[in-house]
């Protein structure tokens, strides 16, 4: 899961520091995309075999270029936007939320433990079960960027971590 606990909860009135950090799924590790890259570049190029020793070659080559380029520069695209990083400190007295956006820009929410509430919004939401936290006069997502099935386990750990109950996931 693309979530991870710093240590679980222990009982109702525990002293410690919970710690959650979400990120968003990469399907396609680093490896993953070296060997895309070189294996779009391979069968892009194969087409050109017949052309070498031709002047033709160096007509058709700039093309080969931008479009493994092209390719390159996507993935490398999505990659960045993945930097985005949400981390949730739940304390004994606070709950603290910082969002840390792709660019480098951190957005903060802070709300006393006893009065932060867990949403989850079925519908009507950008995303299916939607989760959001709820306090302080605010209400701030958190997770948006999981699958719905993960935004369930979320919204149960998130549950239950706040109210300090059993384990969490």
């Amino acid at each position: 899961m693309p979530y991870r606990w710093s240590a679980p909860p222990q009982k109702a009135q525990d002293e410690t520091t919970l710690t959650l950090t979400l990120w968003p799924h990469r399907s396609l590790p680093r490896r993953g995309f070296a060997v895309f890259v070189l294996a779009t570049f391979t069968l892009i190029c194969i087409p050109l075999l017949p052309l070498l020793g031709t002047a033709l070659l160096w007509g058709m080559l700039p093309f080969l270029l931008v479009a493994v380029g092209g390719v390159w520069w996507a993935l490398e695209s999505t990659y960045r936007s993945a930097r985005l990083r949400e981390v949730l400190t739940i304390g004994p007295e606070e709950v603290h939320l910082t969002r840390l956006d792709p660019g480098g820009q951190a957005r903060d929410w802070t709300c006393n433990r006893y009065w932060t509430r867990v949403v989850l919004h079925a519908t009507g939401g950008p995303v299916a079960h939607y989760v959001t936290l709820k306090g302080n006069g605010r209400e701030v997502e958190i997770g948006a960027f999981l699958s719905e099935e993960e935004r369930l386990a979320l919204h149960d750990d998130l549950r239950r971590a706040l109210q300090g109950g059993p384990q969490v996931g």
